[in-house]
């Protein structure tokens, strides 16, 4: 894989801090590096291998996965492709969602399931250590302090750094934080669905890192005479480049995580990494978004 230096790199996407390991904003999200889905093998394993190695390459050091991407088989191409890893690469999985099929997704949050999955994610994805492990849903049929607890305890136990959060209201969040420090929440958010607003202005005041699942989205604001269409004519940038760098714009806590299973797609992505909206652009975005 060659190294092209007219193509951005994640490091000038900013950084942020992880319970103590410091990353760049721009992640890479590795749900689509399977079968359709999100189920079975992708079409092409060995170009998922290649996102891979080549986001690597391109400075990005926070890859986001879960075990119910397959399942299990996000976490063993990421061993694959990457390990033994590269100095400074936060790897970051969860649990408490199972799958029945393709577009299947049950919560199960008992402790004793959760303590599994973790075990069996070390095992895939060749770690001693999981250095951020997420909740992947609250399960309303247990106990939030006992899915959390769960996680404290793999925690003091030095099998997981730090804990996540997803798909979480403010008021998860806090009680969460009753039970253990919380590092990062991931919700649905992006340029044209805002229904997380209001957690991620708690995730920035409170200095907690918003990972937005579904990253790009730009709709209706792509169109000729959009909002995305004039700063993707000012930056002679693409649609996709420009929902990231608004994401990346808007608060210092967001760290996107777009995926693709295409190289090419992957270097358009990063390209955001690279594009400076001007308060403008940013604010005429976020009215449109609107």
């Amino acid at each position: 894989m060659s190294s092209d230096s007219s193509i951005a790199s994640a490091q000038q996407s900013g950084t942020f801090e992880i319970a103590g390991r410091t990353v760049h904003r721009l992640g890479f999200g590795a749900m689509r590096i399977t079968g359709p889905g999100i189920w079975g093998e992708p079409a092409d394993r060995a170009e998922c291998v290649a996102v891979l190695r080549r986001a690597a390459e391109l400075g990005v050091d926070f890859i986001d996965t879960a075990d119910s991407y397959g399942p299990g088989i996000s976490e063993e191409i990421i061993a694959e492709a990457l390990h033994p890893y590269p100095d400074g690469l936060l790897i970051a999985t969860k649990a408490g969602l199972t799958r029945q099929g393709p577009e299947q997704w049950t919560p199960v949050g008992r402790p004793a399931y959760l303590r599994q999955q973790a075990e069996l994610s070390l095992r895939r994805l060749k770690l001693d250590r999981i250095e951020l492990f997420q909740l992947h849903r609250i399960d309303a049929e247990v106990p939030l302090a006992d899915q959390v607890g769960e996680l404290k305890a793999l925690q003091d136990e030095g099998k997981i750094g730090a804990i996540g959060l997803s798909e979480v209201s403010v008021d998860e969040i806090k009680a969460a934080r009753e039970i253990a420090e919380i590092a990062t929440v991931q919700n649905l958010y992006n340029l044209t669905n805002r229904q997380s607003e209001d957690v991620l202005r708690y995730c920035e005041a409170e200095g907690i890192g918003f990972i937005p699942w579904y990253p790009i989205a730009a709709g209706d604001l792509a169109k000729p005479g959009g909002a995305v269409d004039h700063v993707v004519q000012a930056h002679g940038a693409t649609p996709s480049q420009v929902a990231l760098a608004w994401l990346l714009a808007i608060s210092p806590v967001v760290l996107p995580i777009p995926g693709t299973s295409k190289v090419s797609h992957l270097e358009e992505n990063i390209g955001a990494a690279g594009l400076r909206l001007s308060d403008e652009q940013v604010a005429e975005l976020t009215a449109a978004g609107k």
